[in-house]
């Protein structure tokens, strides 16, 4: 068919890929089916796909994956999250519009907890989302935040995407977590510069600010001083405060790799729940185990058709192909960088995050090595690309996970996402532009 098309069969491969997501296919089949389709045309039989799919996922880097999301799991439903909120309530929820910056670092700090930007959405977005329009910010603007906000933990580490891109770019994970924590910080910091542009309505009163979600954060420490009030918070908040201390000062300080920092996070937070908060019981771990098999189910599927797409794509060299293209373009590196972005960014509009890297970094890196740029860099402005696709329609999953929770129209979220998209393109401009930012950690 490929011939009688004059296609290349990995070229027809992506078109097949393509039509069966426009069908409303999942994603994990449409790369396996497409894929299938391409090595029956390459004449190769297909008892050679169960031989690939298990080369594919049978790497030991690979089990951050599952224990990182189950890490994330466990310290929302042990009451860790909340906890957090509380505190950073309690630190600066007191300024003006505080709740729109204590959701900002709440974020932040959450997705140096979770490494996933669908599951922040679903532990903090309720809370959060509740007590910002309780502070008088609009609800799509506040489920806007979260959204933005929980796209993050792809980028700041432990990041779930980082640690498959080291698999697939055979590239240090501990350099990318390290790399990507100063860039995470300063796309945080922008979006506190969006805050202003909210259209804020005065704070309720009645139920919205003395019998609301704001009042029942405080409450525990109601009639104390503001520093009573703090430490209060801050020993209640502390074994959750400690959490990235635990995971990346573990990595750093050569005490485990980042495969054995998910087992560690794991570990930690069901110690947390058990001995610490005694909120984790039978039921509850149970729940968080339910949750995080489906997630990591969903994951791993990707991973394992996936690993088919990217064979297809080396033996029918469309990596030789298409780089050329790419190279070809332009005798200016910026042009080039420009473009990837484009088409990362058009991508993340229509696909997750795992997938897009599984079919474009088999182009991309060649052209990486060809330019001289350092890898570790390119894998935190592509995290950053992606990210920005987590709060873009029309399938971007935070975007669904935050519609769900507040019942509001996906459509109405984006409209809020409008500021935070400005500021998101413009630190992925300046992360682009300037190396150093994200790299002088490593000298």
């Amino acid at each position: 068919m490929a011939e009688f098309l004059g296609l290349g069969v990995g070229t027809l491969m992506v078109i097949v890929f393509f039509v069966l997501l426009f069908l409303r296919l999942p994603v994990a089949f449409a790369l396996g089916l497409s894929a299938m389709f391409a090595m029956w045309e390459l004449g190769f039989g297909l008892d050679l796909a169960g031989d690939l799919i298990t080369t594919g996922i049978t790497k030991y880097s690979l089990l951050a994956v599952p224990f990182f999301i189950l890490a994330g799991s466990l310290m929302g439903v042990v009451g860790i999250a909340e906890r957090m909120i509380r505190f950073f309530r309690v630190l600066i929820g007191g300024l003006p519009g505080g709740m729109g910056v204590v959701g900002t670092v709440v974020c932040l700090f959450w997705g140096a907890v979770s490494g996933s930007g669908p599951a922040s959405v679903a532990a903090i977005g309720p809370l959060i989302i509740k007590s910002m329009a309780e502070d008088g910010y609009p609800r799509p603007f506040a489920a806007a935040l979260v959204c933005t906000g929980a796209a993050l933990s792809i980028v700041i580490p432990p990041s779930i995407g980082l640690v498959i891109y080291g698999v697939i770019a055979e590239t240090s994970i501990s350099d990318l977590f390290l790399a990507a924590i100063v860039p995470g910080l300063l796309m945080g910091v922008l979006m506190l510069a969006a805050l202003p542009f909210a259209s804020r309505g005065r704070p309720q009163d009645g139920p919205g600010r003395e019998g609301g979600t704001v009042a029942l954060l405080e409450q525990p420490y109601a009639g104390l001083p503001y520093f009573a009030r703090l430490g209060r918070a801050f020993v209640d908040a502390f074994w959750g405060l400690l959490t990235p201390v635990v995971i990346l000062g573990g990595i750093y300080g050569g005490v485990f790799t980042p495969t054995e920092a998910a087992i560690v996070a794991t570990v930690y937070a069901m110690f947390v729940g058990v001995a610490i908060y005694r909120t984790l019981t039978p039921r509850v771990l149970f729940s968080a185990l339910a949750e995080a098999s489906a997630s990591s189910a969903v994951v791993m599927l990707v991973v394992a058709f996936a690993s088919l797409f990217g064979w297809v794509v080396t033996v029918d060299d469309m990596v030789g192909q298409y780089s050329s293209v790419l190279l070809g373009l332009s005798h200016n590196e910026w042009v080039i960088l420009f473009v990837i972005a484009v088409i990362l960014l058009i991508a993340g509009m229509f696909m997750d995050a795992i997938t897009i890297m599984f079919i474009t970094l088999p182009i991309f890196l060649p052209v990486v090595r060809e330019l001289g740029w350092d890898p570790v860099w390119f894998g935190v402005i592509l995290m950053v690309n992606l990210s920005i696709g987590l709060f873009t329609p029309p399938v971007g999953i935070n975007l669904f996970v935050a519609a769900n929770i507040t019942r509001l129209s996906l459509e109405r979220i984006a409209i809020g996402a409008i500021p935070f998209l400005i500021t998101s393109l413009i630190g992925l401009a300046i992360l682009s532009m300037f190396p150093w930012i994200s790299l002088f950690v490593l000298r």
